[in-house]
């Protein structure tokens, strides 16, 4: 079986080059590429720099829907609203000319034979798709359904998204979806300018749940979404930690970069880069919980984010696992987390309209030969997101997870060709994401204009053939 490995513990930011997305890049190139029958993936467009307020200035967008909608109407203000021209067909778009992302509002399906809407929206229209462009759908939720027949007809529009996902990915598009609630359909805006925006490259095949269920924040800004925000991010020395700090900081947050004291030297350089605070500390220490609040609450009088990033392996077969591997591994990736967060709300050093993210895995999802240990910590996490979440929705504050699959890092480059290979390969997208990736979602579920969206967990895998 595949090794599926755990990303949120990597080394350090050193990635290697994946040569067959430069090779497939090569007109020369691609004929022999084809000839051998190895795919031939696209370089994905990803964003660059914080959040834009119109970052689809100057594309045109298709979005239609279905008559008995409750959608459409605000996904078109919120496609104005980010710059797009938003047209209800191709009718006005010149010869040849391809469009940018296809959304559509599937909310009024109600019978069987209302499927048909997917295939008379998207057989005209999917071949006109940009590369590395965007298609988002949006569902009702199954279990508001009026009915049987239409829960089953809402649930079976994120089978033809996956299944469309996987043939346009081979042009670097992707495919989510969106369930939304009725009356949530207003809070759609900022997962709309995650999923149709570069920053969400790698996040491909993917569904979340817009509800109600989480208080509104009094302001949503667009740009500089993070301005005058405290974030804390543990394992924020070198790999996806380092990059979500980095990310986090370009928004516009404060960022308190937590890792182990052993660690100090590339701590501080990951702080001087983000202009962050570094907080070296071992968060399996007894009294972790209590420094972390008490740091807090002297220096900044509180926090807005919590990334529990921090996490490690211990491979071996249950058979050969002996006890300490076990034990370490729940203590670091799942029990502190458990005790800090428990620590935070005590003293409610974790605001109002708070935003908790957790770095869970495929391998928490899938499961993986040798990593009993790491898997099971790894979908704890993803039961203590959903179990949390209505807890804490009265005061605002959303909790999420994100589950990176595989991840170009030096750990990767250390693997077997082979494996490597197939690990890239085995996906939509035929590649790998970087660490950059698995950042992008992890700043987009600390957004204000995520409050429609707790206790989910989002996958970052380029659609992952692996537990998908």
């Amino acid at each position: 079986m595949l090794p599926i490995l755990p990303f949120d513990t990597v080394p350090d930011n050193t990635t290697m080059s994946d040569y067959l997305i430069k090779l497939a890049s090569l007109p020369a190139a691609r004929a022999l590429i084809k000839a051998v029958g190895l795919p031939m993936p696209r370089e994905l467009r990803r964003g660059e720099g914080g959040y834009a307020a119109r970052p689809l200035s100057n594309v045109r967008v298709v979005a239609a829907g279905t008559a008995g909608g409750f959608a459409l109407k605000t996904v078109r203000d919120a496609l104005k609203s980010m710059g797009a021209e938003a047209l209800e067909s191709a009718q006005g778009l010149g010869e040849g000319e391809s469009i940018h992302s296809l959304v559509f509002d599937a909310t009024g399906l109600a019978e069987p034979i209302d499927l048909t809407a997917l295939y008379n929206f998207f057989h005209p229209l999917v071949s006109r798709l940009a590369s590395c462009g965007r298609v988002l759908i949006l569902s009702g939720v199954p279990d508001d359904a009026k009915n049987p027949a239409q829960a089953a007809v809402w649930r079976g529009v994120e089978g033809f998204m996956r299944s469309l996902g996987k043939e346009i990915g081979k042009r670097g598009a992707t495919a989510n979806m969106l369930y939304v609630s009725p009356g949530a359909e207003s809070r759609v805006e900022g997962p709309l300018r995650f999923f149709l925006a570069p920053h969400s490259a790698y996040v491909d095949g993917q569904s979340l749940t817009v509800s109600g269920s989480v208080r509104w924040p009094k302001k949503v800004p667009y740009s500089q979404v993070l301005q005058g925000k405290i974030a804390l991010v543990t394992g924020a020395a070198r790999g996806i930690g380092a990059a979500t700090a980095a990310r986090l900081a370009a928004e516009g947050a404060h960022v308190v970069c937590l890792d182990i004291p052993a660690d100090q030297e590339t701590l501080a350089k990951t702080v001087a880069s983000v202009g962050g605070t570094a907080l070296p500390l071992d968060i399996t220490d007894a009294g972790a919980p209590a420094r972390i609040v008490e740091f807090l609450k002297e220096k900044f009088g509180g926090v807005d984010i919590v990334v529990h990033n921090a996490g490690i392996t211990r491979d071996k077969t249950m058979a050969k696992m002996p006890e300490h591997f076990w034990n370490l591994v729940l203590e670091i990736n799942l029990a502190a987390i458990v005790r800090i967060d428990a620590q935070l709300h005590a003293q409610k050093i974790l605001r109002d309209d708070g935003r908790i993210v957790v770095l869970s895995s495929i391998g928490g999802i899938a499961g993986n030969v040798g990593q009993t240990n790491y898997g099971a910590t790894k979908a704890a996490l993803i039961g203590y997101v959903r179990a949390e979440a209505p807890r804490l929705a009265e005061r605002g504050i959303c909790i999420n997870g994100v589950a990176p699959g595989f991840i170009e890092t030096r750990m990767t480059a250390a693997m077997p060709f082979l494996i490597r290979e197939v690990g890239r390969r085995m996906n939509s997208l035929s590649q790998g994401g970087q660490p950059q990736d698995v950042a992008e979602a992890i700043t987009f579920l600390s957004t204000p204009g995520v409050a429609g969206v707790s206790g989910q967990i989002l996958r970052v895998c380029g659609q992952s053939l692996i537990g998908a």
